[in-house]
């Protein structure tokens, strides 16, 4: 029978960690203690003066429509965010809130892309880049980023992979899955060659706040004229606020684009949630101190998590420098033995250590790199301590 299907939907690639998490559910549902170390959310309360604010907001009626692309009152705090925070001088009108930073994402690929353009993505790299890519018609180009270089790419191999049909580069700094953050120098290199071959950037920074060991967040943007005049920035509030499902996120653009997503945006989804607009007005405006304590919170998690997976033989782990990622090289237990069975890759691993340690990882294959497996340390102490002692027993007691 011939699908009815649209040949978009069916190129679509479902998650390959589905399998695991699904399997993971059940065996919490039988009673099972599983350490899930593969969430990409915050474990944190969303602070209570912004969920105050969300509440004040509905009492008091703003529960209507919206402008598509969000109150003026939004735009112009997040105009003065970018200012303050990154050195960007956005006007309210070039900046579009929608729902989520995947949204706007979205909004941008729609906007921007035209069949068969290429997108150059630099892997490991979160998974909806690419897939977001090919529903907007574009051709992802990856570029696949060294260890040795911490996974971020050089200017060399970004001009390589450009070509006439090259439309942007896909950055994202702090880097999900590798916890990786570009230095200002690198990438003012790589702003050099946007500039030098007129490709645009889209940079995800919704991970900004969450950088350690004194690493400086730079936005791309800020880099000059020439580059900012290529740049759509994009960043939200679900990592830095613990506001995931809030669902509000934003992106800051030239003004054409910036129309351009509004009408797309006022035609697929219309204005995000009215009074989440007001308590993210609060997440600006109110004190960050929630920020700094989460922050040194995950500190405390990524430096425990790092110096317990140094203790497993065979795992090699550096210390990720932001983001709540940890990225661990399992290469060393590939083609060993382990309950009767070879493991044979980083997949292979990820279940083993489902079914035989009870606890929940993510495959580096998902993030188009084989042979790691990413640990995210946004859940508490105890679980991290727990989980990362059941991988070394099991890496001590039954690989071989």
């Amino acid at each position: 029978m011939v699908s009815r299907l649209s040949l978009r939907a069916q190129q679509v690639e479902g998650s390959k960690t589905l399998e695991l998490t699904m399997k993971a559910r059940e065996m919490r549902k039988q009673g099972i203690d599983i350490c899930i170390f593969g969430s990409g959310e915050p474990d944190f309360n969303t602070p209570q003066h912004i969920c105050k604010s969300a509440y004040k907001a509905i009492e008091q009626g703003v529960t209507k429509y919206t402008p598509a692309g969000g109150i003026s009152e939004l735009r112009h705090a997040i105009s003065d965010k970018l200012l303050e925070d990154n050195g960007l001088q956005y006007k309210p009108n070039q900046i579009i809130v929608s729902s989520g930073a995947k949204h706007s994402l979205s909004n941008i690929f729609f906007a921007l892309i035209n069949p068969g353009d290429e997108v150059i993505i630099p892997i490991p790299a979160w998974l909806s880049y690419w897939e977001q890519v090919k529903l907007a018609g574009g051709v992802p180009v990856f570029i696949k980023g060294k260890e040795d270089d911490d996974f971020k790419i050089s200017p060399y191999e970004l001009e390589s992979a450009i070509t006439a049909k090259t439309k942007f580069l896909l950055l994202n700094s702090p880097v999900n899955p590798t916890g990786s953050v570009y230095t200002r120098e690198e990438l003012e290199k790589l702003a050099e060659v946007c500039v030098n071959r007129d490709i645009m950037v889209v940079s995800d920074e919704i991970y900004e706040k969450l950088v350690y060991d004194g690493e400086e967040h730079v936005s791309i943007a800020s880099l000059g004229q020439e580059i900012f005049d290529r740049t759509i920035v994009v960043n939200g509030f679900s990592k830095a606020y613990a506001m995931t499902g809030w669902r509000m996120g934003y992106a800051a653009a030239p003004l054409e684009i910036a129309k351009a997503m509004d009408d797309i945006q006022s035609q697929m989804t219309s204005n995000p949630t009215s009074f989440v607009q007001i308590a993210s007005i609060t997440a600006l405006k109110g004190s960050q101190e929630p920020v700094r304590e989460m922050r040194e919170e995950y500190n405390r998690r990524r430096i425990r998590m790092v110096e317990m997976l140094q203790e497993i033989p065979r795992v090699v782990c550096s210390m990720p420098k932001g983001a709540f990622y940890v990225f661990p090289n399992i290469q060393g237990l590939l083609g060993k033995k382990a309950m009767g069975e070879t493991i044979s890759n980083d997949e292979v691993l990820s279940r083993m250590l489902l079914e035989h340690a009870n606890i929940l990882v993510v495959p580096g294959s998902s993030f188009k790199t084989e042979n790691f497996i990413r640990l995210s340390y946004a859940t508490d102490m105890e679980t991290i301590e727990k989980g990362m002692t059941r991988f070394l027993d099991f890496v001590t007691n039954h690989v071989s």
